[in-house]
């Protein structure tokens, strides 16, 4: 597995929040790889590569970074859709929220989120934060095969392939 040439997936619908994620990462050398959505359902677009993102590049993402609280999706309702999926439920997912309730972290890992960060509100403790995701999750954690794909799924949100 060439963890080098895969994609992060960062789920994001503030713009000053998505740019501050992708700053840190690019600090960690990862700029190139990140692709960010801004809502749920275009996260599922891309996972499934349809609609705007039917001709991406195959393989799923080395790692999901996830906002909970989004328009038309929220986070709670992508996770159940990844960890329930054949072809996604291996892929890591690390909700980073600016919520501390103790309700979405219990909703958050009862969904199956592979960690849960309250995103700090001091700069110099979000970088040490990211700093911190992209050793483990990037460099250390070691993610099971890609599942062959499993072809279209009904689900709540539509027929997925």
């Amino acid at each position: 597995m060439n963890k080098n040439a895969e994609a992060i997936l960062l789920v994001e619908d503030n713009p000053d929040d998505a740019e501050l994620t992708k700053l840190a990462l690019a600090r960690h050398g990862l700029d190139g790889r990140v692709t960010h959505v801004s809502d749920g359902m275009q996260a599922l677009d891309y996972l499934y590569r349809r609609d705007d993102y039917a001709d991406r590049p195959g393989g799923n993402p080395v790692l999901v970074l996830l906002d909970l609280k989004m328009p038309l999706l929220d986070g709670i309702g992508v996770l159940k859709e990844i960890k329930g999926s054949d072809t996604l439920h291996n892929i890591p997912v690390v909700v980073l929220t600016s919520s501390t309730e103790p309700s979405d972290l219990q909703r958050a890992y009862e969904a199956g989120t592979n960690a849960y960060i309250a995103k700090p509100t001091e700069f110099a403790q979000f970088l040490s934060a990211m700093k911190h995701v992209c050793e483990f999750w990037i460099n250390i954690n070691q993610t099971a095969p890609q599942s062959p794909s499993a072809g279209v799924r009904s689900t709540s949100f539509g027929d997925l392939h």
